[in-house]
């Protein structure tokens, strides 16, 4: 097949190849990059639309909007501020204390809500907490910003690249927390004992300090209780839903999409005529449409790669390469995934490995014996979101909100605590994978 005189193959990358560098650039919206390349794949015959549209997963597309509704309701209710503050008082505002806390609720959270959500929620409180104490709120923000690349790492809704494999291979929530959990706590057991080591002596305050804080009123966080329990309750419902997917035959994406519309009805049902659309509209403009639409041009993108056959042709090097061994291919995945997802987006990285590595299971005896590389890939992606300020959007995020605190976290003090971070998280896991696949 060619396209404008060239073997599509050729085509395809070159498209995938200039978006990404794009992307990679930030100097445009990474939607607006992924939709139109998207749209030159179709102009360019190398698909057809009906073709597109068999590309892209839209089980992956159906578990980010409702999750995303879902958390953008329970906000509302201020259940995330007040976990915060009611943690700080259970450790009486002992700095160290606080460190400790603060960084096992960020990944909690991390591991159930979309991690640029979860700080956005946390470093506003953290910053509160620190001012009254008087202490450097520097390694606060530091930990919460690895905490929540570990903890999102956790479960099939912690980060975008578990949402995109568990899609793609049709694992339930139950399969990454089973797996994944144990060497997510030990991470973020190892990540706090040395953020204790290396700052315990800075970590000081005087205990009228540590009263102003024992005084902060946690119940005063709760802006709607009755808001509070709808929100528990159907977030419960959900998780648990999520756990019995697989024996009830339910997709993912329906039971957040259900989950969605059911707490949207619980939250606007006692409103009237034009408030209540009025709240509709305002919850749905809540929604991350750009990440939304950013996966959609994605999804396009590498289906195009994948209908010329230059994923087929890319798994047949890898095979080569790794001589069909599994174990190597499962190293290589961790570190080259950790590396790559350091200093781009981990998502459209991921996005593109899924169907090359699908495209070798065969060649290795199947998916049974592929998982272990699939369990890499997910561990090497979310923990390389560590390596740099770049390396995930939560990273950004903390910094902005810093820097409008006057708390700079320039990129290059960032890289004296992120890659020591990121290797160590990244030779945890390493550890693990030879522990749980080849020993």
């Amino acid at each position: 097949m060619e396209v404008w005189g060239m073997d599509a193959k050729l085509v395809a990358s070159i498209i995938v190849a200039v978006a990404y560098l794009v992307i990679f650039t930030e100097k445009v919206n990474r939607a607006i990059v992924a939709l139109l390349g998207a749209s030159v794949m179709l102009l360019a015959g190398i698909m057809s639309q009906k073709q597109a549209l068999e590309g892209i997963d839209f089980n992956t597309l159906a578990l980010l909007i409702g999750m995303m509704i879902v958390v953008a309701i329970t906000e509302k209710s201020g259940l995330f501020q007040f976990v915060a503050v009611w943690s700080a008082k259970k450790v009486h505002a002992s700095p160290r204390g606080l460190l400790v806390v603060l960084a096992v609720v960020t990944a909690f959270f991390s591991a159930f809500l979309d991690n640029v959500t979860t700080v956005l929620l946390i470093v506003p409180v953290t910053l509160q907490i620190t001012d009254k104490l008087k202490i450097n709120p520097y390694p606060y923000l530091l930990i919460e910003i690895f905490a929540s690349n570990i903890g999102g790492t956790a479960t099939l809704i912690g980060d975008p690249p578990n949402i995109l494999i568990g899609s793609a291979l049709e694992l339930g929530f139950m399969d990454f927390l089973k797996v994944l959990t144990p060497v997510v706590v030990i991470t973020m057991a190892v990540l706090i004992a040395l953020f204790d080591l290396v700052w315990k002596k800075q970590l000081v305050t005087d205990k009228r300090k540590r009263v102003l804080v024992m005084r902060m009123n946690e119940f005063a966080c709760i802006k709607d209780k009755a808001l509070l329990i709808k929100s528990v309750s159907v977030l419960a419902l959900v998780i648990v839903t999520f756990i019995f997917a697989h024996e009830l035959f339910l997709d993912n994406g329906t039971v957040a999409l259900t989950g969605a519309s059911l707490l949207l009805l619980l939250y606007t049902f006692s409103f009237r005529g034009h408030e209540r659309e009025d709240k509709v509209e305002q919850i749905f403009g809540m929604v991350d449409w750009t990440t939304i639409f950013f996966f959609i041009g994605l999804f396009v993108m590498v289906y195009g790669l994948e209908v010329t056959g230059v994923l087929s042709w890319l798994g047949k090097e890898f095979l080569i390469l790794t001589n069909g061994s599994v174990n190597l291919m499962m190293y290589l995945i961790l570190w080259v995934s950790a590396i790559f997802s350091s200093v781009i987006d981990n998502i459209p990285f991921v996005a593109t490995m899924i169907p090359l590595l699908q495209t070798v299971e065969e060649g290795v005896g199947g998916r049974e014996a592929m998982m272990p590389v699939w369990w890499a890939l997910s561990l090497g992606s979310c923990f390389g979101g560590n390596g740099t300020l770049i390396g995930a959007s939560a990273n950004v995020v903390v910094a902005g909100i810093a820097a409008r605190n006057k708390v700079p976290l320039s990129f290059a003090r960032f890289l004296l605590w992120s890659i020591p971070v990121m290797l160590v998280s990244v030779l945890i896991a390493n550890i693990f994978l030879y522990l749980e696949f080849i020993l």
